[in-house]
């Protein structure tokens, strides 16, 4: 080895294996990029608040709603147009994911989501229920999906939810899709 394959050696050794600046700079790209994603999607979900404005404050809870004739605990996956199920509705809290405590009752169906706005639909507004396997950003296998239909302001409504135990979803769509159990003037 001779004394100028020395230098290169210790030469190539003190050389960076990277850039740090130039890593340090991607990076920071990157994160301004992703910022910048995040900043678009949310003045997305603002405009579609702007846009369904339209629609009316949903109904609060009543103080007695009578006794439970159905139950359930699961999730809350959102509301879209009625037969539109990629239309979100984000007014009002109704496109926020949440917890989700079920109770219907004769006077109508109370929905109660723990960390977003509860609301009530009166039995009058009850459209209809079906097992689906889809609504805006949640899909599931077929009838993984409880959708109960609700008119309000003149709009009809789909709402999605999952029960923790998907059994109790067949006794929801049998109940609702009653005559007898909606009031007169719901269908």
């Amino acid at each position: 080895m001779t004394y100028s394959d020395i230098l290169l050696a210790a030469e190539q050794k003190s050389q960076p294996v990277t850039h740090l600046g130039e890593r340090i700079g991607w990076v920071v790209g990157l994160l301004l990029f992703v910022a910048l994603c995040y900043w678009l999607m949310r003045q997305g979900w603002k405009w579609r608040g702007t846009l369904q404005s339209d629609v009316p404050p949903l109904a609060e809870i009543p103080a007695r709603t009578g006794g439970p004739r159905l139950t359930l605990t699961g999730r809350y996956h959102g509301s879209t147009t009625a037969g539109q199920w990629l239309d979100r509705v984000v007014a009002h809290g109704l496109g926020t994911r949440s917890r989700v405590d079920l109770t219907l009752t004769d006077e109508g169906l109370a929905v109660v989501r723990p960390g977003a706005t509860d609301f009530f639909v009166p039995a009058a507004r009850l459209r209809g229920a079906r097992l689906d396997k889809g609504i805006a950003g949640k899909v599931l296998t077929e009838g993984g999906l409880l959708v109960i239909t609700w008119e309000h302001g003149g709009k009809e409504y789909d709402s999605g939810f999952r029960s923790d135990r998907a059994a109790e979803h067949g006794d929801w769509v049998a109940a609702l899709n009653n005559p007898e159990n909606v009031k007169e003037g719901a269908r």
